[in-house]
């Protein structure tokens, strides 16, 4: 099984992805929206 949060929150940490590029993940149901809040430090709004 693929660990896409520390995937993501690995790509975002070293700034090759953008919050965009995150958020756009909890759409596509790769990672949670409290994911999302832990990753960027922001709550994640519809």
């Amino acid at each position: 099984m693929t660990d896409w949060f520390s995937i993501i929150k690995s790509f975002y940490d070293r700034e090759l992805w953008s919050k965009e590029m995150v958020y756009n993940t909890v759409a596509a149901g790769r990672i949670k929206p409290e994911q999302y809040e832990e990753t960027t430090g922001e709550p994640y709004e519809v």
